[in-house]
């Protein structure tokens, strides 16, 4: 089993690292196209082999699609291929649902809305969305796929999403991906209109599936809540508390993912 962890700057890698690394104390760093890879090899449950790589490929959801890349394409050509591709790191949440300035959606949503996460907690992707991908029209926002190309959602295996939310208490929705971090409750509230399952925004969990998706590679995504999505207040983040919860995350997570195994019509235990 072969994991490849994509976070966008060395702290997030740190944080995830050191998780790991409670059950793996060796950490090998490998020089990559574009990067350094930190590969440890947690000792699972099951005793089955497993390599976890983590690597820091940079702000945005381009710097992580093209480190994926990078790194799935090197692993394909070494006959090393990778079973799963994470995407890592801190987040703003969607702490409290903000005033509206336009009408809700009429439409009826088609699963439960999901918890509201807080300060400090986990949050798993079960589906990992462009929001800003698309174009400006006299009637709103339209997304690419509305134009009638591309794709904005990508969908982790619906087991093993379950599987991490369970082993680490964590809300699960919509996680977006945003170019431009939201800053004020008017945007902040559009996007709940356009994606009200949404639990988090970041910046760069759709880089990764897409880089993943190109290889037939699942993707998953998880985060931990630093500050709520909405005006910027940094009094009120709490980036130091959403690193710790990574690192503890991630001390259970890479356990449970050496007992999994990966095909390619999805996941299972």
């Amino acid at each position: 089993m072969r994991v490849l962890i994509v976070t966008a700057v060395p702290a997030e890698r740190d944080a995830v690292v050191r998780g790991i690394a409670a059950t793996a104390p060796e950490v090998a760093e490998l020089p990559v196209p574009g990067g350094v890879i930190h590969r440890l090899s947690p000792v699972p449950p099951t005793g089955r082999p497993l390599t976890v790589d983590v690597l820091a490929a940079g702000v945005g959801p381009a710097a992580a699609a093209a480190g994926t890349a990078a790194a799935l394409t090197a692993a394909a050509v070494a006959r090393t291929p990778y079973d799963l591709a994470v995407s890592a790191g801190i987040g703003g949440g969607f702490t409290a649902m903000p005033p509206a300035t336009t009408p809700p959606t009429t439409a009826a949503p088609t699963s439960p809305a999901p918890t509201t996460p807080r300060l400090g907690s986990v949050v798993v992707a079960d589906a990992i969305v462009a929001a800003d991908l698309g174009a400006e029209t006299p009637d709103g926002f339209a997304a690419v796929t509305d134009l009638g190309f591309g794709t904005v959602e990508h969908l982790p295996p619906a087991p093993l999403v379950a599987a991490v939310a369970e082993a680490t208490d964590a809300v699960r929705g919509t996680v977006l991906t945003v170019s431009t971090v939201t800053g004020s409750a008017e945007r902040a509230a559009e996007l709940l209109r356009r994606h009200p399952h949404a639990v988090a925004e970041a910046m760069e969990g759709f880089g990764v599936a897409e880089a993943a998706a190109a290889q037939a590679v699942p993707a998953l995504e998880v985060r931990t809540v630093s500050n709520a999505v909405g005006p910027r207040d940094r009094a009120a983040w709490r980036i130091g508390e959403a690193m710790e919860a990574l690192t503890s995350a991630f001390a259970t997570i890479a356990p449970l993912l050496g007992t999994w195994t990966f095909d390619p019509e999805g996941t299972r235990q």
